[in-house]
């Protein structure tokens, strides 16, 4: 999975990607994520954005299937090639491309549960019966 998070996100992100660390998902990050997350005691691999022209960039990872979940906050202005690049591969390669802190979570979260095999799916409507 690959995490590219702006500056605000990075510490919002830190336990988001302890626990996918912990279900046994391999990190990959760009450059300031990358060191963040190495200052605070996770382990993740660089990954290059394609501006940075460093071969294997994000988008060659995605197209050789190194990358299977991307999380990818919106940084601004100077990053805005790289994010367009970014969507249009995932989209392309059908990667799960995730852009706020509340989705992150959310998804580690639904990650680990369904591996616990103890829910299945239901509807919105099924769970508001439970709490009325």
């Amino acid at each position: 999975m690959l995490l590219s998070v702006s500056d605000e996100d990075k510490p919002l992100l830190l336990e988001v990607a302890r626990k996918f660390q912990e279900l046994g998902f391999r990190l990959k990050a760009t450059q300031g994520t990358h060191r963040f997350l190495e200052q605070h005691g996770v382990r993740a691999e660089l990954s290059y954005k394609i501006h940075e022209h460093q071969r294997p960039h994000i988008v060659d990872e995605i197209k050789s299937q190194a990358i299977q979940l991307i999380i990818n906050t919106p940084i601004g202005k100077k990053s805005q090639l790289d994010d367009t690049y970014l969507r249009k591969a995932a989209i392309k390669y059908k990667i799960p491309y995730v852009t706020t802190t509340a989705a992150a979570r959310a998804s580690v979260l639904g990650i680990a549960e369904s591996r616990t095999g103890r829910r299945g799916v239901r509807s919105l409507q099924s769970y508001h019966q439970a709490i009325t």
